[in-house]
């Protein structure tokens, strides 16, 4: 298994995340050329966990997303401004690769990397790891109603960073 993490804009940059489960050895022989796809090949060890870590990955990038979404839409309830938000975020410790392609979304809704019924489709997956290893994913859960708020919202065609910032906007 061989799946990627980014989207357009990190493919556009050239940092694509590539990540191979699989025989080391037949890994070492495709390695440059997986390094064309994206500068960050990681084996990660036996064929299927590539795409488990890819499930965590996502896990933990809607989780966040969401949050940031959240988060903003607090703020702007005590008349913060939205831009002024972005801008700030960005500057600070939570500036992640996905958040600075997102979050200025919530300023200029002009691209659309991933819909909620993508997202949540990975958080699905992971729900489903879950009940098979008797774990918990609690914010995985909360992070998959808000996005079903995201869906019932006017912008639910749009990147789900917005989708669900209209969600909490309305809550």
């Amino acid at each position: 298994d061989c799946p990627v993490s980014g989207s357009p804009a990190t493919l556009a940059a050239g940092q694509m995340s590539v990540m191979v489960g699989g025989d080391r050895a037949a890994f070492e022989h495709v390695e440059p050329v997986l390094q064309a796809i994206g500068p960050k090949v990681t084996y990660i060890g036996p064929n299927g966990h590539a795409i488990l870590t890819k499930v965590a990955i996502n896990l933990a990038l809607v989780v966040s997303v969401t949050a940031f979404a959240e988060g903003v839409a607090l703020v702007e309830k005590a008349g913060v401004d939205r831009a002024a938000v972005v801008d700030a975020a960005l500057k600070s410790v939570i500036a992640s690769p996905v958040i600075g392609y997102r979050a200025p979304l919530l300023v200029d809704d002009d691209a659309v990397y991933a819909d909620v019924d993508l997202q949540q489709k990975d958080l699905v997956l992971a729900q489903e790891l879950a009940r098979r290893l008797g774990a918990a994913v609690p914010t995985c859960s909360a992070a998959s109603e808000m996005l079903s708020a995201g869906r019932s919202t006017d912008k639910r065609e749009r990147d789900f960073i917005v989708s669900v910032h209209a969600a909490y906007s309305k809550l």
